[in-house]
């Protein structure tokens, strides 16, 4: 029989683009999604989508499925809304302080969507980027914070991984290497948003346990950090989704950190009293999905 759930993997396979994304938009093992689908296309006695193809083609069955996906699934996600209006109430206020600069490159989009959603909800940044949004948390300052967790007095949601990687001018002298180790940075300016250095995964992860020397500038703004590296004052750690467009158009060079990478994980944290109202699961719901039709090299968190 074909249920709901079946529906919802169609269309996160659409919107996530492989099966491996797909599975962590679902919160399911990549294993038990393949067996779902599986299911589906014995019963309809063939396959559902081109395993080979970039991005995923559907074949007409998958395709006709996926019509029904899109005429069914926002009604069911209308009515569930509606719902919970019904049963705790339509209004509301999501104050979001953000730690990560960089997440205000996806979260336009995010906010847009949500508003559609839920337009009695009244949803706002607290000015500027804070280094310690556990604080505003506890003082009632802001709502919601998006950034590493913000520890045990709060509820927190997982988002997603995402690596570090460095980036120089093009001819730095770190240039020629594939991937770069602590003692790389000796003597380097790090360019840095302005936070606390325990809040800096490259100072925390890599470079304090090294006891490396290197001096440390700040900009606020993601384009400001980039153009100080562009003109050789140092070196930066971003994130892989805020600099995509910048080595693509080759403005700067991107190098890994250690042999696998400098990876960080990214949440929602909130103060228990906010963790079981409906919009703001829904707020985490949005960025997933968004995050994971949008954002490249990302791993959601399950």
């Amino acid at each position: 029989m074909l249920e709901i759930r079946h529906l919802r993997t169609l269309s996160a396979l659409r919107s996530a683009g492989s099966l491996v994304r797909a599975a962590q938009l679902l919160n399911l093992t990549q294993s038990a999604l393949s067996h779902q689908i599986k299911l589906l296309e014995d019963r309809y006695g063939g396959p559902l989508f081109e395993r080979k193809s970039v991005p995923i083609g559907f074949t007409a069955t998958g395709a006709r499925l996926l019509k029904l996906a899109d005429l069914l699934l926002p009604e069911i996600e209308t009515a569930e809304r509606e719902v919970a209006r019904l049963t705790q109430g339509d209004t509301g206020q999501l104050r979001v302080a953000l730690e990560c600069p960089t997440c205000f490159d996806w979260l336009m989009p995010v906010l847009d969507e949500f508003r559609k959603r839920w337009p009695e909800v009244e949803i706002d940044l607290v000015s500027g980027f804070h280094g310690e949004p556990e604080e505003l948390l506890r003082s009632g300052e802001a709502d919601l914070a998006i950034g590493a967790s913000c520890g045990a007095d709060f509820t927190t949601f997982p988002l997603f991984r995402y690596e570090t990687l460095v980036v120089m001018a093009q001819k730095h002298r770190l240039a020629a290497q594939r991937r770069l180790q602590a003692a790389d940075f000796e003597g380097e300016t790090l360019i840095t948003y302005p936070m606390p250095a325990q809040r800096v995964d490259l100072i925390r992860e890599v470079l304090a346990p090294a006891n490396i020397h290197f001096q440390r500038r700040s900009a606020e703004l993601t384009v400001a950090v980039l153009q100080l590296v562009a003109s050789r004052r140092g070196i930066a750690a971003l994130p892989n989704w805020a600099i995509k467009n910048y080595i693509e158009y080759d403005y700067v060079i991107a190098r890994p950190v250690g042999e696998h990478g400098l990876w960080s994980e990214l949440y929602v944290s909130v103060p228990p009293a906010q963790q079981h109202k409906a919009y703001v699961l829904d707020f985490v719901n949005v960025i997933r999905e968004q995050c994971a039709s949008s954002l490249d090299g990302i791993k959601l968190l399950s």
